[in-house]
């Protein structure tokens, strides 16, 4: 190849290399950098604000999801657990004290009549008594009532009255549970926490588990961990009770220079940016920028309304939360904002990053041109 042959070759070669400077897309990399992400901002006419994360904005932003049962969960009392349900199935025995008695053949001791179930109204049915209005009471009460109605046509009957299994007083345990399955309401088992533990207790790890309660048309849902540090939100126990143990389903998405990038589960009730960070590995100490951390959220009006200190907003705001790390309050910052389900943690590439890649690329272009020129010479 002639001298001008070449000089022409180097030249465009320059160029080529000189249009990948000055076009970072044609760098591979994981995202967009920090100029790109400020350039979607309000401010630049884009769609989103973007804000710098500070103490004030730690705690206006610090909002988790409220969990709990109503009022008329925490204020249903514990029910005795002698009284009676519609379900239930009780024996009586009835002794009289005549050689003729009223309910079984002559010379018999006692009547024993087994296995009467209370029917949907809540009543039973018994000879020479009549229907008798079991549910609310207790054995002893139902022994009374038997007996008075007895009284009027054998002297001095005596009843016994006992309670045995049925289908009236029983909720059903579901999910991440010891032991799944349908349990009776007994004296030791008439709370919450009671009833979990009769049934092996729960299977996942505590911080994130969720036990969630239907009674009819209502639902009440509580953190596993808050149900045994405030003793009052165990509530007491319904016949008809459905309750599920199931592990948190809220996650977050992490991407760009981190040690994994992919969808991530929560792993304690309450997440910090800090602690989302090192779930994931950490900030990539060969590519990563500690002074681009992001935090893209769909943010609530009021909440919005707050960082901003604006009251104009109409709906939810596209939010981008800022961390530098390197700041002197920096980790302090991280440590307090609160993630929240549906987030993008985003960490940019360090600038020296771009232009390692960018010098690369140059270099290549080089080093193709020569080739292409040696081979031209051949």
């Amino acid at each position: 190849m002639k001298p001008v042959e070449k000089r022409w070759v180097k030249c465009v070669a320059i160029v080529v290399a000189l249009t990948v400077v000055s076009s970072c897309s044609l760098i591979p990399r994981a995202g967009p950098n920090k100029k790109e992400i400020y350039a979607g901002s309000v401010q630049q006419e884009g769609d989103a604000f973007v804000v710098a994360v500070n103490d004030r904005v730690t705690r206006a932003t610090a909002v988790v999801p409220a969990l709990g049962f109503t009022g008329q969960f925490q204020n249903a009392g514990v029910i005795g657990s002698d009284t009676i349900r519609p379900g239930d199935v009780l024996s009586l025995t009835i002794w009289e004290n005549v050689d003729k008695p009223l309910l079984g053949p002559e010379g018999q001791v006692a009547a024993v009549l087994e296995e009467v179930q209370v029917d949907g109204a809540g009543f039973v049915f018994v000879p020479y008594a009549g229907r008798i209005r079991a549910a609310g009471n207790t054995p002893e009460s139902i022994r009374r009532i038997i007996s008075t109605k007895l009284e009027e046509q054998t002297p001095d009957p005596q009843v016994e009255v006992r309670r045995v299994a049925g289908d009236g007083s029983t909720v059903s345990l579901v999910g991440s549970i010891g032991a799944q399955g349908v349990y009776p309401i007994e004296r030791p088992t008439r709370t919450l926490t009671a009833m979990l533990a009769n049934a092996g207790g729960v299977t996942i790890t505590p911080e994130i588990a969720q036990v969630t309660v239907l009674r009819g048309n209502m639902r009440g849902q509580i953190w596993l961990q808050d149900l045994y540090e405030n003793p009052q939100l165990d509530i007491a126990l319904r016949g008809g009770d459905r309750i599920l143990v199931e592990e948190d389903t809220r996650a977050f998405t992490a991407l760009g220079a981190t040690g994994t990038q992919s969808r991530v589960n929560f792993e304690t009730k309450d997440m910090s940016a800090l602690e989302a960070i090192a779930q994931v590995g950490g900030i990539n100490a060969n590519q990563g920028d500690p002074t681009g951390v992001f935090i893209f959220r769909n943010e609530a009006e009021a909440v919005s309304e707050q960082v901003l200190g604006r009251q104009e907003l109409e709906g939810s705001q596209r939010m981008v939360y800022v961390l530098d790390l390197t700041q002197p309050n920096g980790m302090f910052v991280a440590r307090d904002f609160v993630i929240r389900d549906g987030d993008t943690l985003y960490v940019t590439e360090a600038p020296i990053t771009t232009w390692d890649k960018t010098i690369a690329s140059i270099t290549g272009t080089l080093t193709s041109a020569d080739t292409i020129g040696s081979l031209g010479g051949l």
